[in-house]
């Protein structure tokens, strides 16, 4: 693939801007690193400073965060069991997406953080790993690595590709810049028609789009659920109501607390499960609960909440489906600020009830089509959540109806993970023992 007219003038001023703002990287992740310590750590990633030869040529997953990688695990999956054959380097953004990477496949893959988009940084990752193939997870476009991919000839795939109307229009500064990139990829594989014509306006060309719908929905229900839910139950004692609040941020904490009263103002046993988006909010959460005046355990000082506890805090990461299992109803966070909401489907993948807060355009086409099912409630704000949570923690048929719709739905949706391996099949590395073959037959 050709340069475009004008491409090498637009990229020099965005390298540049970048070279200027790189001193400001650190700070960054000094500041970062004072809330959440591995920030400190492997900085030699972050600018591709790699103390090791290079290795084998591989394929290359990006999935900026748990968000991300969560998504890739059912494709990961597949491949990891058919293709064992393949070397995978996963990099993420995000130390919690580092976390979840090792926690779903340990040694099996290699991890690295994405170097930032500095040209040579760029080049040194690409010429480290040297991949085959690259596929990049929902809507991460970095145009010096994706230019870097054109130049060496690896395909670039983006997968389960989403773009917001809100992210559209924070492109709009650099979609000359982006509009380029993004068609050097061989295709965008959509999650809907709307994501598709979103990613169509900021530049891709037609015939690399791809409507192959949405991996979220080939989520599996993890094993052991069952027997979790026992242990649940039993370290509960006598049974007791319980709501989980997921994925919530900064500015949510406060309404999780306001939530937790008004409902236990009806049912005095009830347990909040607390499971706050990102690690350096666990102690705060902690901290809130019990100024209000409630027992807080935590999954890392009890393991199971105890008998006489309020509040029970998630301080871990890769269980939160786990613990969606064993609530009554969810509350899903990131939807009563403007984050644009949290991945619905995993409470209805394994039978809980959701409600959020009206935020959700990171979920538009998922978070419609739910509501449309009758499988999601939807508040206009705290006073509606509280109402919709109350609504369903008083009514058990309600709770199952929706369940059901929520399972119906997800099984509906399967089928995109088919059809991005039977679209990717011609790109993945030969197998190897194809290759001995062809050698032994030359």
């Amino acid at each position: 693939m050709r340069k475009e007219p004008g491409e090498g003038y637009v990229r020099a001023l965005y390298s540049f801007a970048l070279y200027l703002l790189s001193p400001f990287t650190l700070y960054h992740l000094i500041a970062r690193g004072f809330r959440v310590r591995e920030y400190f750590r492997r900085w030699d990633e972050r600018y591709a400073a790699y103390g090791t030869e290079p290795g084998t040529p591989c394929v290359w997953l990006h999935a900026v965060s748990v968000g991300e990688v969560n998504a890739a695990a059912p494709l990961v999956n597949v491949l990891l069991k058919e293709r064992p054959d393949i070397r995978w380097v996963i990099t993420t953004i995000t130390p919690t997406g580092s976390e979840r990477v090792r926690a779903l496949w340990g040694e099996r893959v290699d991890h690295v953080y994405l170097p930032y988009d500095l040209p040579g940084s760029a080049a040194r990752f690409l010429q480290h790993f040297r991949p085959s193939l690259a596929l990049i997870m929902e809507t991460e476009l970095w145009p010096n690595m994706l230019f870097g991919c054109r130049d060496l000839r690896i395909p670039v795939y983006i997968l389960n590709a989403r773009l917001s109307a809100r992210s559209l229009r924070g492109y709009r500064l650099l979609r000359p810049l982006i509009g380029r990139a993004l068609r050097t990829v061989k295709c965008v594989a959509a999650q809907s028609l709307a994501d598709g014509r979103r990613f169509m306006k900021l530049g891709a060309l037609p015939e690399q789009v791809r409507i192959l719908g949405n991996l979220k929905y080939d989520i599996t229900v993890p094993e052991g659920l069952d027997a979790f839910r026992r242990e649940f139950s039993a370290a509960l004692g006598t049974p007791r109501p319980v709501w989980l609040a997921a994925s919530t941020h900064e500015g949510e904490e406060a309404d999780v607390i306001e939530l937790h009263r008004r409902l236990r103002a009806r049912w005095p046993e009830l347990l909040l499960v607390w499971a706050p988006r990102h690690p350096e909010r666990f102690a705060r959460a902690r901290a809130l609960a019990a100024e209000a005046g409630w027992a807080v355990g935590s999954r890392c000082q009890h393991r199971w909440p105890r008998p006489a506890e309020d509040v029970f805090v998630v301080d871990t990461l890769g269980e939160l489906m786990m613990f969606y299992g064993c609530a009554d109803v969810a509350f899903v966070g990131g939807s009563l600020q403007a984050i644009g909401g949290h991945n619905l489907l995993e409470p209805a993948a394994v039978g809980t009830p959701a409600v959020t807060g009206p935020h959700l355009h990171n979920f538009a086409e998922i978070s419609a089509r739910m509501k449309e099912a009758g499988a999601l409630r939807v508040g206009a704000d705290v006073d509606g959540v509280a109402a919709e949570l109350e609504a369903l923690l008083a009514d058990p048929a309600a709770r199952a109806a929706m369940a059901a719709a929520g399972t119906a739905l997800i099984d509906q949706g399967r089928g995109a993970l088919a059809r991005t391996l039977a679209m990717l099949g011609e790109d993945l590395p030969a197998p190897v023992a194809a290759l001995q073959g062809t050698t032994a037959t030359a």
